[in-house]
């Protein structure tokens, strides 16, 4: 267990050491998919044509109702932060009564854009009024200007003229300092000598050396982590007030980093290079890259190749050539696909102070509605950016390389059983190739299902907002959690003929096929549970609606909604597994079981299924031992019934206790619907083996504990990350780090 004063998160501090040669920014375009999901963007549906919103060929509305007089009574309005958003049509909605007034306003305009600065640091003005002076009525509403077809629109701008002081937090970065953070008081004369004197002097260092250091300026936009080594006599309280002009929120994400002038990590440059064609051997993938970058480009080195994902790192020691085989791989297709290219940051183990255990935290945007946007910009505002990864840029390989010289870390999961399940997939093929084979998982469930997160105690489903106290809960929630074994088994499918596989590829890999064999054999990695039968049919009727409409399941409610509707339908439908028991034979460690008469089995590995539901049922006096998730043995249980499942669902009834075991094996004589931790298909006849697998698992539980009254440290960590910029580029220097 972590102490109190333990370090689970690494806090955002001197994140790059651009080359000498590359010391000024770059702005770059995004790869194949964009490079880490900022968290920035906004959930809600932002109008096709602009901010277009005409009304004017609606029908007739119908008589106003109650809720349609409340609704006059409101007006929404179009909340841009700076001029950025309105050169990109980016704005947020807001919603406030007509008698509203300036201050009630510009704080909901405020919490939109969750900017927690006071109030009076800013002020309104109207966006369609050309002049652009502030907004002097102290109810405003009914004054704003109007365009045809528009909502009325406002900027929230930052009072530059006046605040002529400020105060800004320079991180220390790998200096080894008693503090990591240092508020310096500025003013619109303050350079950054001036502020890197002051900054040494509150790390307890010689400010006369300060000729011996720097300043970097790092600000997360759109996903792209941007840095910029400052010159001596800029003015940081000035360059937050240019940005205030674009974007205030853009002004809230800059951050100020210290670093030593010299080059401590050499000029080694690692490419991840994704969306290649799977299982070439390294020959064939060498051939595929140089016939992109030209021998005269060629890389130092290739590896580690992860074949079975298409995807490979290749490094340099030479950071020019690195960056243009980015640019040019980047541009590149293979197989009508755009090459995935991120350029991987630089971590090393004396780069992690004495006592801390970094953390690295994986995210799956696509899970629970906006969510995980919103905790993806949480995070990189508590923590490193680079050690916060978007898990639909490339999955989670990007950052398990990056750790993988790593000796002690934890990983935070945030996402549904299948996330879980795809990021303990991929520890298992690098492993072996990491100082640190089983880094135990946290998790924070976004999903619909969430059986392991609630064995774990990490809940059903995460409520939280977009807001720093909740990340910060998080965080200490695990820094407090326990370590605990997970087990995991192997299912192997033995096919009584070579038949097509009616399992999509795409499926097999998210959970865990490892394997398959000439005679058609295939391995699959289970961590939760294992059906057949009827929970598998409807599971596969849910499986096949959601592929066909994924807008449609972006809630909990709804999908649990979808999901009894088909087992009504089963009710009065062609039953495919009736009599089930008859067309399966179970063995569990080596002997026959008698099948009672039912519909479906379910094999647990976790006392939890269906989202939250416990087959196996409360405690009592039987032939069987009181089952947990690290005794080596499986659970078997039956199913009578739709009835009976949603019975089981409900929490009225339990299943069947049919047999407990370490070994099972089941003969399938017709086809029947399978399902492995909730992906479903239909197996062909032939046999299925469950056995304990050798792959470990350490998940961390969280405690029931009572809070400490004590705050997650955040400490400094320094990861580099050469830019993509060619030496005579333009001066922006924009890294592509994506996950």
């Amino acid at each position: 267990m972590l102490g109190s004063s333990t370090i689970i998160g690494v806090a955002s501090k001197t994140l790059t050491r651009a080359k000498d040669t590359m010391t000024r920014e770059l702005s770059c375009p995004r790869s194949i998919s964009e490079e880490f999901s900022s968290g920035d963007r906004d959930c809600r549906p932002v109008p096709s044509r602009g901010d277009s919103e005409s009304d004017s060929m609606q029908p007739p509305a119908p008589p106003p109702s109650k809720h349609d007089k409340a609704d006059k009574d409101e007006e929404t309005l179009k909340v841009y932060d700076g001029n950025q958003g309105l050169r990109r049509r980016l704005f947020r909605p807001v919603s406030v009564q007509k008698s509203a007034t300036v201050d009630q306003i510009l704080s909901a305009g405020l919490r939109a854009f969750h900017i927690t600065k006071p109030t009076e640091n800013y002020y309104l003005t109207d966006a369609y009024d050309e002049v652009g002076s502030r907004v002097a009525d102290p109810n405003p509403i009914a004054s704003l200007k109007r365009r045809e077809g528009k909502r009325p629109a406002i900027f929230l701008r930052f009072r530059e003229e006046e605040k002529t002081t400020g105060e800004i937090q320079v991180y220390s970065g790998r200096l080894k300092t008693a503090q990591s953070i240092a508020t310096i008081e500025v003013s619109d004369s303050s350079t950054v000598s001036d502020v890197v004197g002051a900054a040494l002097d509150q790390f307890g260092l010689d400010p006369q050396t300060k000729l011996a250091y720097r300043m970097l300026k790092v600000v997360v936009e759109k996903g792209t982590v941007t840095e910029r080594v400052l010159e001596a006599d800029e003015k940081p309280w000035l360059l937050l007030k240019e940005h205030a002009r674009d974007s205030l929120r853009q002004m809230e994400q800059i951050r100020f980093h210290m670093q030593s002038s010299e080059d401590p990590h050499g000029s080694t440059v690692a490419l991840y290079v994704g969306n290649l064609t799977p299982n070439l051997n390294q020959r064939q993938y060498e051939n595929v890259l140089l016939e992109y970058i030209g021998r005269d480009n060629k890389y130092s080195s290739i590896g580690p190749i992860y074949y079975e994902y298409g995807s490979l790192v290749i490094t340099y020691e030479d950071s020019h050539k690195a960056v243009q085989a980015f640019y040019t791989l980047r541009e590149s297709m293979h197989e009508e696909k755009n090459l995935l290219v991120m350029m991987l940051p630089a971590l090393a183990p004396h780069m992690i102070p004495q006592g801390v255990t970094p953390l690295l935290v994986f995210v799956n945007v696509k899970s629970g509605g906006c969510q995980g946007q919103e905790l993806i910009g949480s995070f990189r505002k508590l923590l490193n950016p680079y050690q916060v990864f978007d898990l639909d840029n490339g999955g989670p390989l990007p950052g398990l390389y990056v750790f993988r010289h790593i000796a002690n870390y934890r990983i935070l999961v945030c996402g549904g059983d299948g996330t879980i399940g795809w990021v303990l997939q991929c520890l298992d093929n690098v492993g072996q190739d990491s100082q640190c084979e089983s880094p135990p998982c946290a998790i924070v469930p976004l999903g619909t299902g969430n059986d392991l997160a609630r064995v774990l105690r990490w809940g059903p489903g995460y409520t939280g907002g977009e807001t720093r106290e909740d990340a910060q809960t998080l965080l200490k929630d695990v820094i407090d959690a326990e370590e605990i074994r997970l087990d995991r088994w192997t299912v192997v499918f033995h096919p009584d003929e070579k038949a097509e596989d009616k399992m999509p590829v795409n499926q097999a890999m998210q959970i865990g096929a490892s394997a398959q064999s000439e005679d058609n054999t295939a391995i699959y990695v289970m961590n939760n549970y294992f059906g057949i039968g009827i929970d598998a049919d409807l599971c596969l009727d849910f499986h096949n609606a959601r592929e066909e409409n994924p807008n449609k399941f972006n809630s909990r409610l709804h999908n649990k909604g979808v999901y009894v509707k088909m087992g009504l339908k089963k009710m009065v439908s062609r039953k495919m597994c009736k009599d089930l028991h008859r067309e399966i034979r179970l063995e569990v460690d080596g002997k026959h079981i008698e099948l009672p008469p039912v519909e479906g089995i379910i094999i647990l590995n976790i006392l939890s299924w269906g989202s939250g539901a416990n087959p196996w049922g409360p405690e009592k006096e039987d032939q069987f031992s009181k089952p947990n998730h690290w005794d080596g043995m499986l659970e078997v249980v039956g199913v009578t019934g739709v009835v009976h499942l949603g019975q089981i669902q409900s929490g009225l009834r339990s299943a069947m206790r049919i047999a407990q075991g370490g070994h099972i094996k089941i003969r399938l004589n017709s086809d029947m619907p399978v399902q492995v931790d909730g992906e479903p298909w239909i197996q062909t006849p032939g046999d299925v083996v469950i056995l304990k697998s050798a792959l470990k698992a350490t998940m961390l539980k969280k405690t029931k504990m009572k809070r400490r009254n004590t705050e997650a440290i955040m400490s400094p960590m320094t990861v580099t990350c050469p830019s993509p910029t060619p030496p005579s580029a333009s001066s922006h220097h924009q890294l592509p780090i994506d996950d």
